[in-house]
């Protein structure tokens, strides 16, 4: 019987943390990829990792990769047997857009997300640790892919985000040292690989931030770096039942497209969703509010509302979208809270938040409801994503109907 991924992770003892290094993720890269030439990125570190592992764990079988391939990927979302393009993964996250590309027919053939909780989650589902921090990467080590990916870090731009920063003193945008740089480290792989497509990813506030220079700037990038630009602000309300608007800015290769592709974003679908729908049917009592927290919440809307504006808690109805689902709902859940009738409201449960996002029930959550709470809310809507793939791949399906090309997708 053919071994599973299950049994070499517990044979080899992955535990993914803070202080896991891209060792593991060299190692499952090379798993996912050793049948083709992506491999040479990966096997000369995996060997070495493998090596390292079989010593500490005191496992006398030789530590070589024909004991543990070929293996079944018993995982919830394994990648296509027949792909028809190669993306990579940038600022994955718990793996949203991953898994939207996936359902388009692509492979991943290269993944990078800092927060150990998040790379938890995206190996739980999809068999495979991302690595670390994008700016210690250096291009030369990303396999060549198709499309680049990438939903980079919102804070900077967000508009939560700058008036919080702005009342502590700190800088935003691409003032801001920690984040707002990061759209450059996209911008250098893009120059080095030359994918074909990108996509990329990220609030609507970066359309106006800093009086649209912002948006200038990263637009301005991309066309001189010789792609032609799209980008629309999309609802995901026509997806999930969730109001959440997103800047989608995508890029097509001049000297592979010529300008001429036809691609276009997805139009509203005529379609009445409810949050209703994706309730848990029985809910554990830990979810509903405190008398504590619910009084406050009442108190501090109360005193918002008489300075005129709309700060506060949202009550859902349950036959309408909710408001936007953001990483702060562990806090206290204010921004979507369920009526309940006899009793204080809820918050939703990591599950509900996780189909609010349009993920299948069978994505696995593999840590805490607060850590949950934060990797949904920092998520994308998943199936706008897959919408908008879907239109990207008809266009980049165009250019690799020749055998030549067809015989180099797997390369």
């Amino acid at each position: 019987m053919k071994r599973k991924y299950s049994d070499i992770r517990k044979k080899l003892n992955f535990v993914i943390n803070k202080k896991t290094t891209d060792d593991m993720a060299h190692l499952t890269h090379y798993f996912h990829n050793h049948k083709n030439g992506i491999s040479k990125y990966y096997k000369p570190r995996a060997q070495e990792y493998l090596t390292k592992l079989h010593e500490n764990l005191n496992i006398v079988e030789e530590p070589s990769f024909q004991t543990y391939l070929p293996f079944e990927w018993d995982i919830p979302f394994p990648s296509p047997k027949k792909p028809t393009f190669k993306f990579i993964d940038l600022f994955a996250g718990i793996g949203g857009i991953r898994l939207a590309y996936q359902k388009n027919g692509g492979k991943c053939v290269f993944s990078s997300e800092w927060d150990s909780f998040a790379k938890k989650t995206y190996e739980a589902n999809f068999g495979e640790v991302p690595f670390g921090d994008i700016t210690k990467i250096s291009e030369t080590a990303i396999p060549d892919h198709d499309v680049l990916l990438g939903g980079f870090p919102c804070q900077p731009f967000s508009i939560a985000g700058v008036s919080k920063k702005n009342a502590l003193g700190r800088q935003h945008g691409f003032l801001d040292k920690t984040q707002g740089t990061l759209f450059f480290d996209i911008a250098r792989i893009i120059e080095h690989k030359r994918p074909k497509v990108f996509m990329l990813e990220n609030v609507k506030n970066l359309v106006s931030h800093d009086k649209k220079k912002t948006f200038k700037v990263i637009t301005e990038t991309l066309s001189g770096l010789g792609y032609s630009i799209h980008h629309k602000v999309l609802d995901a309300r026509y997806y999930v039942p969730q109001h959440r608007e997103r800047i989608i800015i995508v890029g097509f290769d001049k000297m592979v497209f010529k300008g001429e592709e036809q691609f276009e974003f997805p139009k509203p679908k005529n379609v009445e969703l409810a949050i209703r729908d994706i309730l848990e049917p029985i809910v554990d009592d830990k979810y509903t509010l405190s008398d504590k927290l619910w009084n406050y919440l009442q108190a501090y809307k109360k005193k918002h509302q008489a300075k005129g504006n709309g700060f506060g808690f949202g009550l859902a109805n349950l036959d309408g979208v909710s408001r936007t689902l953001s990483a702060r709902y562990y806090k206290d859940g204010a921004e979507i809270l369920i009526p309940q009738e006899g009793k204080n409201p809820r918050r939703l449960t990591p599950k509900e938040c996780a189909r609010l996002q349009g993920f299948p029930d069978n994505f696995i959550i593999p840590v805490s409801d607060n850590q949950g709470y934060r990797q949904f809310g920092n998520s994308v809507a998943m199936p706008l994503i897959q919408a908008v793939g879907k239109n990207l791949v008809k266009e980049l399906n165009k250019i690799h109907e020749s055998p030549e090309a067809k015989a180099a997708i797997c390369k």
